[in-house]
């Protein structure tokens, strides 16, 4: 990729891009108000020193999330990241994520926040591919775990009105689709990565030869050789450095799922922990299909539903105070990165590009 290619992915970038996100965020709250919550209930959310502190604890699951992210990064990039450089890119990568769709994401424009880090595009391209097949692969194996556990009722059905098997089937069909999506992701990296990257170099290609496809054609090439690269890099890690970084993932997801449990202990005691755990992770791989900018509305009306069983009274009243639990939710673990990305994209990108070109004239 040129630098002028680099510069026309990040400066999309641009602060403003937040204003979707967050006034599609706001509007389906706002309609949620109006429509579903009923203000004399949320006075039962009384904040005391034991919400505060439960409150931090989530901030804090929040904070490991990313810093695994950082950890498994500077394995990844055998320590040639530091950390401030780690926690940079990790910054720049969870604000991409978060104003642009689920299924879009921030793994285009990684590449160059990785390059710009002084790590090479051959070199970023593995990483970032590296990244992708561990995160995906943490609900490949995930999913099915938490079925065999908590089973398929009891993790969609809630006691909530509304929430019956029209309700299960919906999700049902929403979370096969996500699924399925990680799945063949899964397979197709890992198979390129580890087995045969020439042969999905191949298959790539010809698959987008196919006349409805061909404007595709370029991007599909670029990711085959992206794969065969990447492979070349990959291949000769050992045993030790796939543990370590899958290690590393598995506790950052691990550690984000964990947040809405604290949110709740803020205020209620919950009973069943494992359940709420396993209802946020499903919330995630459903939020793959979702084409809002990262998830807006989507992740609150989803998990509104999914925690009203751990919230004691009468339906109404949880289904209401629900929908704030949610709110709160989001915004500990989707608004800070929309904050601090507005904060450090303008300056990275005049320190990377404006600044270099300037020198030059």
């Amino acid at each position: 990729m040129t630098t002028d290619h680099h510069y026309n992915l990040v400066s999309k970038l641009k602060p403003g891009r937040i204003i979707l996100p967050i006034f599609l965020g706001l509007a389906i709250v706002g309609w949620f108000i109006f429509t579903e919550i009923n203000t004399a209930f949320i006075t039962r959310l009384v904040f005391t020193w034991k919400s505060a502190f439960w409150i931090l604890v989530a901030w804090l699951c929040m904070v490991g999330r990313d810093l695994g992210y950082m950890i498994r990064i500077r394995i990844l990039t055998e320590k040639d990241l530091t950390w401030r450089q780690a926690f940079r890119v990790i910054m720049l990568w969870e604000f991409t994520s978060a104003i642009t769709p689920s299924t879009v994401g921030g793994t285009a424009v990684a590449v160059v926040f990785l390059h710009k880090e002084g790590i090479s595009i051959g070199r970023s391209t593995s990483v970032v591919l590296a990244t992708s097949f561990l995160d995906e692969l943490y609900f490949v194996i995930m999913l099915p775990l938490i079925i065999l556990l908590v089973g398929k009722d009891a993790l969609f059905i809630t006691s909530l009105q509304g929430t019956g098997m029209a309700f299960l089937n919906k999700l049902l069909i929403f979370t096969a689709i996500g699924y399925g999506i990680i799945l063949l992701w899964v397979i197709l990296v890992g198979y390129g990565l580890f087995i045969n990257p020439e042969g999905i170099r191949k298959l790539l290609t010809g698959f987008f030869k196919l006349p409805f496809l061909k404007r595709f054609y370029n991007a599909a090439l670029k990711a085959g050789d992206d794969i065969v690269e990447s492979s070349n890099q990959l291949s000769k890690k050992n045993l030790m450095f796939w543990i370590k970084a899958f290690t590393s993932t598995f506790l950052s997801w691990t550690s984000r799922y964990w947040v809405v449990n604290a949110i709740l202990v803020a205020f209620f005691s919950v009973g069943d922990h494992f359940l709420i755990f396993a209802r946020q992770l499903v919330t995630w791989i459903m939020m793959i299909i979702s084409p809002s900018p990262g998830g807006s509305g989507f992740a609150e009306l989803i998990l509104s539903r999914y925690i009203s069983d751990a919230i004691p009274g009468e339906a109404a009243i949880a289904g209401s105070i629900a929908l704030a639990i949610a709110i709160i939710w989001r915004l500990l673990s989707y608004y800070p990165y929309l904050i601090i990305g507005a904060f450090i994209v303008p300056g990275w990108i005049e320190r990377n590009f404006i600044k270099p070109v300037s020198k030059k004239k």
